[in-house]
Order: C-alpha cells, then sequence, then structure tokens
C-alpha cells in the first residue's frame, strides 16, 4: 500500500449567512459537512459531482485558501494547524500547488512564460538567476514545450500550450502533490487526452500524487487510482476508481455513470440505461433531513427521509452512505 501523503478527517467548511447592519447570522451554507479522504504518495483521487457539490471548497481548503470550520488536514501525518506560519511557508504550501481550470485567465500576461514559470523560484529559493533560467528550460522541456517557447508571452499559445505553462510552473519547486481543479475542461476535446496523458508521465517521472476536481466521468476514469462521489458536501460513495465505475452502489453514482456513456470502454458493450433525476439540487443553506439526496432518488424509502446514513464499508476498497447497504 502507498504511503498516506495527506488526510482530511471529518473536514467541514459553514459559511455565515447575515442579514441586516449589524450583520446578524441568520444561518449558515453548509458547503462542505464531515468529509474525510485520503491522498496517496503517487496516486491520484478525484472528486466528482455535480456544481455546488463542495468540490471546489474542498481544494481550497486543501491548498490553505479556506479556513476549516473543524476537522483536520494532516500532512505526512502531521495535523496542519500545529504548523507555524513559517513551517506552512516552507515545507508545506511549496510541496501543495494547483493548476487552474482556465489557461486563459490564469497567468499575467504581461509576463513572458520564462518569468511565469520561474516565478515561484524567484520567491521561494535562493537560486541565482542562471540557475532559474536553467530550471525553466528543464521544466519546460517536461512539459513538452521548447526553449524558444520561454521568451514568449501567454496571448502566442493555444489552449493546451498555455495549459502546460500552467503545469509547468506548479511543477517549478518539485512538489510531491498537485490540485488539478478541472484540468482540462476548458480545452478543446482533441488535445484533452494530450494533457492528460502528460499528466500521467509526470506522475510516474515524478512520483506525483494529485487531487483532481472534476465532473467528467471520462477523465476520472482514465487518470484516477481512487474516487470520491460528493453530493451537497458530502462523500457518498469512495473507493477504487474502476471499482467504482464496474460496480456503483450509491443511486447518485448510478445516475452520473448512466448519463456518461463515454466512460465505457470498447469492451464493455452492455447498455447502461439512463437515470434520470428528479428537480435540482437543494440549497446547502437549507439541506433536506435524513438522505441529502432522498428528495431526487428513485430508490428512496420512508427511511431515507428521516435517519442520516452512516458511510459503510462494502468491500475493504469500497464504501458507499446509503441506508440500502447495511
Amino acid at each position: 500500500m502507498a504511503e498516506v501523503l495527506l488526510e482530511g478527517q471529518n473536514l467541514t467548511k459553514h459559511y455565515p449567512v447575515t442579514k441586516g447592519l449589524l450583520q446578524k447570522t441568520v444561518g449558515w451554507v453548509r458547503a462542505i459537512d464531515g468529509i474525510s479522504f485520503t491522498v496517496e504518495q503517487g496516486r491520484t483521487l478525484s472528486l466528482v459531482g455535480e456544481s455546488g457539490a463542495g468540490k471546489t471548497t474542498t481544494a481550497k481548503m486543501i491548498l490553505l485558501l479556506e479556513k476549516l470550520t473543524s476537522g483536520k488536514i494532516l500532512y505526512k501525518g502531521e495535523d496542519l494547524s500545529k504548523f507555524s506560519a513559517a513551517r506552512i511557508k516552507s515545507q508545506y504550501r511549496p510541496n501543495v500547488q494547483s493548476v487552474q481550470q482556465n489557461p486563459w485567465s490564469s497567468m499575467n500576461p504581461r509576463m513572458r512564460v520564462r518569468d511565469i514559470v520561474g516565478e515561484p523560484l524567484v520567491v521561494n529559493t535562493k537560486m541565482t538567476k542562471q540557475e532559474i533560467r536553467e530550471k525553466v528550460l528543464e521544466i519546460l522541456d517536461d512539459v513538452g514545450l521548447k526553449a524558444e517557447h520561454a521568451s514568449l508571452y501567454p496571448h502566442e499559445f493555444s489552449g493546451g500550450q498555455r495549459q502546460r505553462i500552467a503545469v509547468a510552473r506548479a511543477l517549478a519547486l518539485n512538489p510531491n502533490m498537485v490540485v488539478l481543479d478541472e484540468p482540462v475542461s476548458a480545452l478543446d476535446v482533441s488535445i484533452r487526452a494530450q494533457i492528460m496523458n502528460l499528466l500521467k508521465d509526470l506522475q510516474e517521472q515524478h512520483n506525483l500524487s494529485y487531487l483532481v476536481i472534476a465532473h467528467n466521468l471520462a477523465t476520472v476514469r482514465y487518470m484516477s487510482h481512487t474516487v470520491a462521489i460528493m453530493y451537497l458536501g458530502e462523500i457518498v460513495e469512495y473507493g477504487e476508481a474502476e471499482e467504482i465505475f464496474q460496480n456503483p452502489l450509491h443511486p447518485y453514482t448510478k445516475a452520473l455513470i448512466s448519463a456518461s456513456v463515454l466512460v465505457l470502454p470498447e469492451d464493455e458493450t452492455e447498455e447502461i440505461q439512463q437515470i434520470i433525476l428528479k428537480g435540482e439540487m437543494p440549497s446547502p443553506l437549507n439541506p433536506p433531513p435524513g438522505c441529502r439526496f432522498h428528495t431526487r432518488c428513485n430508490e428512496a424509502s420512508a427511511q431515507c427521509s428521516e435517519a442520516v446514513p452512516e458511510m459503510r464499508r462494502v468491500k475493504e476498497n469500497h464504501q458507499v452512505k446509503c441506508h440500502h447497504y447495511v
């Protein structure tokens, strides 16, 4: 079993809803409600779900862009809340980098590529200008770009090339984990596979861990070792990627897979009956009682609207939060 690099324990993030001149708190948006997961060294965990499920909020907590309401983030077995600011800056932030969804807006259009990729080295290391220049060229070569690209500006590149630049910038400090927020969704279909293959190759070369935020199940199945299916701030199914795709247990997971025929390999010729969900995801300001999915679930019983289901381990590598599995 791979070494656990990062672990989320019962992570919760609630945002206050205020009203009036005195900003009195009148409610809470329960964006994340007690989720737990692990990211192993050299492996990929994907968080999957509709918009509003809590995927991006989870990523922001991991990147320390949002403070936890409660819970713990463990990095190499140590609680991050016990880290000093100096230790966060020197040991955590350089090792946990991110690649944003949109390659068109995630970099300064007035900076040349060599400065974009080299900026983390200038800020976080004591390398000389010559050492930084050599390191930048080395990283650009790793992501499939040429030395002459270093002197160009972002607008001179295609979307796929810009995403390669974003990946290069994330790799500048030799991190051991990269958070990928919808890394290929803004790209043309024809070049998505190129970027996914690049990311997998880099993972193998550098033993990188990935936390992938995604809604496209074809991307998830191709890149992931482990998958967490999220709904309204909770993880409803969690386990090895192939196990979940071949044997989905939660009604929400079944609906997602049935709506994404692209996830089926060519040798899986059996047809999947599409499951149409009722209505829309409820508001996290006022989530339904019991199982949060029961208002849209075709398999819901009376128990589902009354009792909150527990996360149950069905197999060693497969957990589900549903009353139908005891």
